[in-house]
């Protein structure tokens, strides 16, 4: 990996890209640091002191000192805005077409998305203000409106400048935004696992020695999900064009095991913390206050559900994005299909038991994931603000970053020995 980094910055057009995605990223950590306008500083100081990385949308947005910023949001409306027109072109044949009709569709799909981030900062905006309220120097209207326009026009700046990173710089902007919000955290854990291990207790160092290690075995497991996948062979029979024969070729179709990735994890996630979202709006009490209690995954209940949605939204997601009556027909009309299976619809059975199988795998080793960060809170009792979920996350970031440079090298390369 640090050979692809070292190399990649030998070559000027690259080490150009990897400088400005740097200082796009940089202005996103600034922005983090600007505080809503008219909310009182010494209340967000107050706060910070007794606040933590919180849940994952937190970590996500930026952790506990950014809570209070004009970009409190983060790129999190963007991503559920791109997951949501995902769904709908699903659900809407005619928005797929839509997206199917070459850039200028693209550029109409993107324009949706952009709308659909802006209607989710809103309202997420007014939630966050509302929470807020006792927070702000004065109780006028005003400085409300203004503080969700601030966070609105936040998190339209986020959205913009990860578009600017995807399109000038290395790797997907939103995946860099959310990666660098990760790792800005990773001071505040070293400091609690210090904590934890300066009263020079042997059992608390034992304990930081052994999360250490089952972090680490983690994180290799991660890398060994995320490249993993199964290959389906494919033959090509060959056709006469002319009087030259053409095809004939083997290949494999790859199935990948994390087809859902880290989105069936956000999508539990999300749907597990929406009553304590509507708590923002209201102030919960009694039965709702229970249920908010009883949802939190580091409760029996909520965990159980927390991994029955997981391994839920991993089928589902896969459903989606694998469409075997599609694959099996495109097969079948380039005369291409599995050995051993007949074409059209046996080809589409074949490769729907073969998915749900692999998605099956894919969904236990992510709920597995999953549940590092609550096992090691209720082993260890210690909360270090990381865990599976922010570990898939960094090192399929890593991941992609690395592929990403290999391909622009790839790409100089070719080029060089062409005008040679």
């Amino acid at each position: 990996m640090f050979t692809v980094f070292k190399n990649a910055w030998k070559v000027k057009d690259i080490r150009m890209k990897m400088l400005y995605t740097l200082m796009i990223l940089a202005i996103v950590r600034l922005g983090s640091h600007i505080a809503i306008p008219g909310i009182d500083v010494m209340a967000v100081k107050a706060a910070r002191e007794s606040a933590s990385t919180g849940t994952l949308y937190n970590i996500i947005a930026g952790g506990a000192n950014s809570r209070w910023s004009i970009m409190a949001m983060g790129i999190g409306p963007y991503i559920t805005s791109s997951i949501i027109m995902q769904l709908l072109r699903v659900a809407i044949p005619k928005l797929d077409q839509i997206g199917k009709e070459g850039e200028d569709g693209r550029r109409k799909i993107q324009a949706y998305t952009r709308n659909i981030t802006v209607l989710l900062a809103a309202i997420q905006g007014i939630g966050l203000t509302l929470s807020y309220k006792s927070m702000f120097i004065t109780q006028s209207a005003w400085i409300y409106v203004i503080a969700v326009l601030s966070l609105i026009c936040g998190t339209t700046f986020v959205m913009w400048l990860a578009e600017q990173i995807t399109s000038k710089g290395i790797g997907n902007g939103s995946s860099m935004i959310i990666f660098i919000n990760i790792v800005s955290n990773l001071p505040l854990g070293v400091s609690t696992l210090y904590y934890y291990a300066s009263g020079g207790d042997v059992k608390g160092i034992l304990k930081i020695v052994g999360l250490i290690l089952i972090l680490l075995a983690v994180i290799v497991f991660i890398v060994i999900a995320n490249n993993g996948e199964r290959r389906i062979p494919v033959q090509y029979s060959s056709k006469m064009v002319g009087r030259r024969s053409v095809g004939g070729r083997s290949t494999f179709m790859p199935i990948k095991v994390n087809t859902s990735g880290v989105i069936s994890i956000i999508f539990a996630i999300s749907l597990l913390q929406f009553p304590e979202t509507i708590a923002n709006f209201v102030k919960p009490s009694g039965t709702f206050q229970k249920v908010i209690e009883v949802l939190r995954m580091t409760h029996p209940v909520g965990f159980v559900l927390y991994i029955l949605l997981i391994l839920f939204f991993t089928y589902f997601y896969a459903s989606i994005v694998i469409n075997p009556n599609e694959i099996a027909a495109n097969m079948k009309k380039n005369g291409g299909f599995i050995p051993g299976i007949r074409p059209g619809q046996p080809t589409s059975n074949y490769i729907t038991k073969t998915v749900s199988r692999i998605t099956f795998v894919g969904a236990i080793c992510y709920a597995l994931i999953a549940m590092v960060p609550i096992l090691l809170q209720w082993i260890f009792n210690m909360n270090v603000g990381f865990g599976g979920t922010t570990l898939i996350i960094v090192v399929g970031v890593c991941l992609d970053l690395v592929k990403a440079l290999e391909s622009q090298l790839l790409m100089r390369h070719y080029k060089g020995f062409l005008n040679n």
